[in-house]
């Protein structure tokens, strides 16, 4: 099956970007939130749960934004996380760009928000 792009936004009022950045884009803040554990290895992070582990590679991290591409997944897909502070309503927004198989989309989605849920409790949001 084809996989398919689908993007996902999240707001969290009083957090600044900063603090969000360090959650999304680095080993131990992914490591609180995302996977049990989050090792980085030059432009990777190897990333575990339950004893099974998957490596990505960071394609690009710049500014406010941060892209992975699974190792083990086709050339053309990634996983993005973005960040923007919107300065007239102090909310920080963290929006998210994923691939799944069309049927597995709304399950994707799914665990996108229980992590998303893991990170609000982290940071007290």
């Amino acid at each position: 099956m084809k996989k398919e792009k689908y993007h996902i936004e999240y707001l969290f009022e009083n957090i600044s970007i900063n603090s969000l950045w360090q959650k999304v884009s680095t080993s131990f803040g992914l490591s609180e939130w995302f996977a049990d554990t989050v090792e980085e290895d030059d432009d990777a992070f190897i990333f575990s749960w339950e004893g099974s582990q998957q490596k990505a590679r960071i394609v690009f991290r710049r500014n406010t934004s941060i892209r992975f591409h699974w190792e083990d997944e086709p050339d053309f897909t990634f996983f993005e996380l973005m960040l923007a502070y919107d300065e007239l309503t102090g909310v920080t927004s963290l929006k998210i760009i994923d691939f799944a198989e069309s049927q597995e989309t709304n399950d994707a989605i799914m665990l996108w928000n229980t992590q998303i849920e893991n990170l609000r409790r982290i940071i007290g949001a």
